[in-house]
């Protein structure tokens, strides 16, 4: 099909072309305040028809690299559906993407365009699974990757990292504090930033997931979602959904977008408490707070897609919910021990946020948990909920 593809912004209106080198809105990107989300960040757009049937991606299919990201499974978990009495609950189990993180989906993309446009070197920050997801993306696509990490980042993420023959620079300091000398890189360089948000591709990639979500359950002979359950940081993966949901409404393939759960750790909850403040009046992301939580994965102190995931939520009624450590390390053992599936902390905050207002949702309700990565990435934190040293 003949398409033409674009850069949006959902603020102002303008539109660029998909080009290396252009991240954010040059207008609205003016309005940056220190300590603050990003402004400025583009969506996607195409016009033309798509072709029936497939996820519309801005990058030909022939330069995707040959590694299997995405068509993660979509499965019923029996025994925590008669725990709960849930019969349409479901999980969407990303931990079987190649790095065994949701985050593969976004590095799949970035590493098409790099391909495309003969990019050879990409540069990142993260608190470990965006930077384990883009060194194996990368390792199969044949990119320099370079990586800006926090020092304190569990090791199998390091490990993983290195594996994949990324180089790895620890930050002593927050994954804040790594965007920032990620960004000072890239600029000097001109390396392809893939920083989350930050490169529009990024959320772009992740929207794939709302389309599979969609496909299985009409496989399964089950009703398109009411409720999806994101566990949430910076808000780049419930952004993502959002678009995936976005387009598929765009499409006539769901008749409405359902409710998503923006799940966050009492520790990092900037993204729920800037929607509460929004609904009650008060400015939003005024007020930044250090970050404290188990779930590493999620842990930010200033969301970098902070203002774009709040616009969606509130526009498509969204809900945030707020679990402390104990609860996701509680969820955590009641996903394994009841499904067989090992997700680390900040996926299984999804599962702790579903069992908080569940009593809420009526159970003929289809509600799908989204669990974004594998509990090997971060032992010694379960460890902590079992109680055992490590």
């Amino acid at each position: 099909m003949n398409m033409k593809w674009f850069y949006r912004c959902p603020t102002c209106e303008a539109t660029y072309d998909i080009l290396p080198g252009r991240y954010l809105c040059d207008r609205c990107a003016r309005r940056q305040m220190p300590e603050r989300p990003l402004e400025g960040i583009l969506e996607v757009e195409w016009e033309g028809d798509p072709a029936p049937g497939t996820i519309p991606l801005p990058v030909e299919a022939a330069w995707f690299p040959p590694i299997p990201v995405g068509r993660t499974p979509l499965w019923s978990p029996v025994r925590i559906r008669h725990e709960f009495h849930a019969p349409n609950l479901w999980i969407k189990d990303d931990t079987c993407n190649p790095s065994g993180s949701f985050k593969d989906r976004a590095s799949f993309l970035v590493a098409a365009f790099a391909g495309k446009h003969g990019v050879k070197e990409t540069v990142l920050a993260s608190t470990g699974n965006a930077a384990s997801s883009m060194a194996a993306v990368g390792a199969a696509a044949g990119l320099n990757i370079k990586v800006f990490l926090p020092a304190q980042a569990p090791l199998a993420k390091r490990i993983q990292i290195l594996q994949y023959g990324a180089e790895l620079i620890p930050v002593d300091g927050s994954y804040d504090k790594a965007f920032d000398l990620s960004l000072e890189y890239s600029d000097r360089s001109g390396s392809l930033s893939r920083n989350t948000a930050y490169n529009p591709l990024t959320i772009e990639g992740k929207k794939t997931v709302a389309y599979e979500i969609v496909d299985d359950l009409k496989e399964a002979g089950a009703s398109t979602p009411d409720h999806v359950f994101v566990p949430v940081g910076d808000g780049v993966i419930l952004a993502g959904a959002y678009r995936g949901f976005e387009n598929l409404l765009r499409l006539g393939r769901i008749r409405k977008i359902p409710t998503l759960w923006a799940c966050q750790a009492e520790g990092s909850s900037a993204i729920a408490r800037a929607l509460a403040s929004a609904y009650s009046g008060a400015e939003a992301f005024c007020d930044p707070l250090p970050s404290s939580t188990v779930a590493d994965s999620i842990a930010v102190d200033v969301p970098r897609n902070g203002v774009h995931a709040l616009t969606k939520l509130r526009k498509h009624g969204g809900r945030a919910i707020t679990v402390s450590d104990s609860e996701i390390l509680a969820a955590q053992k009641t996903l394994a021990s009841g499904s067989g599936l090992f997700a680390e902390p900040s996926s299984s905050t999804a599962l702790a946020g579903w069992l908080k207002v569940r009593e809420s949702i009526p159970v003929g309700e289809t509600c799908v948990l989204l669990i974004t990565g594998s509990g090997l990435k971060d032992v010694k934190a379960a460890a902590l909920g079992l109680g055992l040293a490590c």
